[in-house]
């Protein structure tokens, strides 16, 4: 056999290409059968989900119209059993009035299986945690919206501005609609009422300022980042300004303490208590100028907010909503947090203790908890531990929200009744051993959490709360309840609109600068400066007497001296031939320059002469 051209063709070389051809059809014959396979196995797929969600579709709906006293529909299949669905069920069925979280999950939302909060156990404090964008601020704003309706005041820091649409109604739709229903939800359109505040007039709402005395030495070190030296020698400045009445409204006041304690005036006031490191005052100072070029000086001053503002209730009975803006103030998320925790050490210390209540005078949502804890000193930990430990009784609630629980000290999280943790990722190692930790934190249930907690969809949650008796509810996967308000932030045309109608504004708006350290100290470093140089005065006064009085007495001294020289040249001369008997009496010029009158007029004379003679 020949090619084309001619050549002879390879027999092994044709056997081998017919072979290749061979293979390529077959290898194709294979890629469609494979292409075929995976086709009717994703139809048959789709079929069985679609089966799937239609049973538990008609199941839940079986449940919903359920008549009150009929035994609920079999529930879906899920990870847990029938009876730790019934355990659940009967763990969340309080006597009295409760916040409600959503409904139960176990493969579907069973919606007569509600989980919620007793009201009166709000005040025994709650942790809301959660990857970032698993729901945690929708979470937040469904409790307050109810604690609102309930006649509780709220305070909460808007971390991203997304919690100001709880002043405006929400929009309904199909998708949300849907939800709702799923749960057992009874949604309404509804806006609540709502106070906007800022720090120092930072942003747009009401301005929250302290004075530098009752923001006091702990919590200013936090801000300014000092260790437990320096934290302990600005404990020592503020007890010398309490004690000697000189308020500290703002940061110059403090310098201005802190300057006088290192003056020549001020060196001496302190030497009894131990006195003040130079290098220590000077890295204080240091960072109070750099805090203050920062912008920082505007959050303290005067007037100081009442935080009794934060619990008053509407017109109509509800709650009002007190919404901290924190966009103006992202920058500084230390003065922010350490902020928040002065109001609560605020209202503890102005509010009666009231013991247990049946709904809490306040409940107070700390977001981004984690800044306040992140490099905080034994003496800060200690005192938020004592704040949050005894605010209970004064009928105040706080809701710690952050990432995860070990953002929270222990020693915090233990005071925590009531836990809602929507998803965790674990990406990286310490992802994974803070997951590890979270289960261990949680009551034994059927749930696998180590699986379930990274399985949550956006809007569910793990939750686990303080039972009325005060013992932990069963664990229990949540859809969460959707907000009533809008999920999206109210416009700022009507969040200036609100601002502007606040009566608070007139009060708080306008910053005044009173009489307080820096005025003081400056009046009396004035009084000690005059003091001195009256006493510099009077003492070159006495000086310029004592030099004129040893002048004067020179002077005397040399009039004398030239009264006895002319005295002495009036006398007659002595010879060796006078006789025995001498004359007595003295000569007319010796009874002149002897008499008072010469006397006088020579010595005027001579004063003449050295310049002190006085003017007649």
């Amino acid at each position: 056999m020949t090619n084309a051209d001619g050549s002879a063709i390879d027999p092994y070389l044709a056997q081998a290409q017919a072979d290749a051809r061979a293979a390529l059809d077959r290898a194709q014959a294979a890629a469609e059968a494979a292409q075929a396979a995976l086709a009717e196995a994703t139809r048959r797929a789709a079929e069985a989900s679609a089966a799937a969600q239609s049973a538990a579709a008609q199941s839940a709906a079986a449940q919903t119209v359920a008549a009150p006293g009929q035994p609920a529909a079999p529930v879906a299949s899920g990870p847990l059993s029938e009876a730790a669905v019934e355990a659940v069920r009967a763990g969340y069925d309080f006597a009295g009035e409760a916040l409600q979280m959503g409904a139960l999950v176990n493969g579907e939302a069973i919606a007569d299986v509600q989980v919620c909060i007793p009201l009166g156990m709000i005040t025994r404090h709650g942790l809301v945690a959660g990857a970032t964008g698993t729901g945690k601020t929708k979470t937040l704003q469904g409790l307050a919206e109810q604690l609102s309706a309930a006649g509780v005041p709220v305070f909460a820091a808007d971390i991203k501005g997304d919690l100001s649409g709880i002043a405006t109604a929400g929009a309904s739709g199909d998708k949300l609609a849907e939800r709702t229903r799923g749960i057992g939800q009874d949604w309404k359109s509804t806006a609540f009422p709502t106070e906007y505040f800022t720090l120092g007039g930072v942003g747009t709402g009401v301005p929250i300022r302290a004075t530098i005395t009752s923001f006091g030495p702990l919590l200013l070190s936090k801000v300014l980042g000092l260790n437990e030296t320096q934290e302990s020698s600005l404990g020592l400045v503020f007890h010398y300004a309490d004690s000697q009445g000189l308020p500290l409204i703002d940061l110059s006041d403090l310098r201005s303490v802190l300057s006088y304690l290192q003056s020549d005036e001020g060196k001496g006031e302190l030497k009894e208590l131990g006195g003040l490191s130079p290098a220590t005052v000077g890295v204080i100072l240091r960072e109070l100028i750099t805090f203050a070029d920062q912008g920082a000086d505007v959050f303290f001053g005067e007037p100081e907010i009442d935080t009794a503002e934060f619990l008053r209730l509407a017109s109509d009975g509800r709650g009002i909503v007190s919404l901290l803006e924190v966009p103006g103030v992202q920058d500084k998320p230390a003065l922010f947090s350490t902020f928040l925790m002065w109001l609560l050490a605020d209202l503890m210390n102005d509010l009666p203790e009231v013991g247990d209540v049946d709904k809490p005078k306040l409940v107070f949502f700390f977001d981004e908890a984690h800044l306040l804890f992140s490099g905080a000193s034994k003496n800060f930990l200690a005192a938020i531990t004592q704040t949050v430990r005894l605010i209970r009784s004064k009928g105040v609630g706080i809701f710690f929200v952050t990432q995860t629980p070990k953002d929270v000290p222990g020693d915090v999280l233990a005071q925590l009744g009531s836990r809602v943790q929507h998803q965790l990722r674990a990406h990286t190692p310490d992802d994974a051993k803070a997951l590890r930790q979270t289960v261990q934190t949680y009551p034994v249930s059927e749930y696998d959490l180590g699986e379930v907690l990274q399985s949550l969809a956006i809007g569910e949650a793990i939750v686990t709360v303080m039972n009325e008796k005060g013992a932990p509810t069963p664990v229990a996967w949540t859809r969460m309840r959707a907000p009533q308000g809008s999920m999206d932030p109210t416009l700022m045309a009507d969040i200036e609109a609100t601002v502007q109608a606040s009566l608070l504004l007139a009060r708080y708006g306008v910053a005044v600068d009173p009489d307080s350290a820096k005025e003081m100290l400056a009046r009396r470093l004035d009084a000690a400066s005059a003091a001195a140089a009256q006493a510099e005065a009077a003492e070159a006064a006495a000086k310029e007497s004592a030099k004129s009085e040893k002048e004067r007495l020179a002077a005397q001294k040399k009039i004398d001296a030239e009264y006895d020289r002319l005295a002495r040249q009036s006398q007659p001369r002595r010879t060796t031939r006078t006789s025995s008997s001498r004359r007595a009496s003295k000569t007319p010029i010796e009874q002149v320059l002897g008499s008072p009158v010469a006397k006088t007029i020579l010595t005027e004379v001579m004063r003449g002469i050295f310049g002190n003679a006085r003017r007649r």
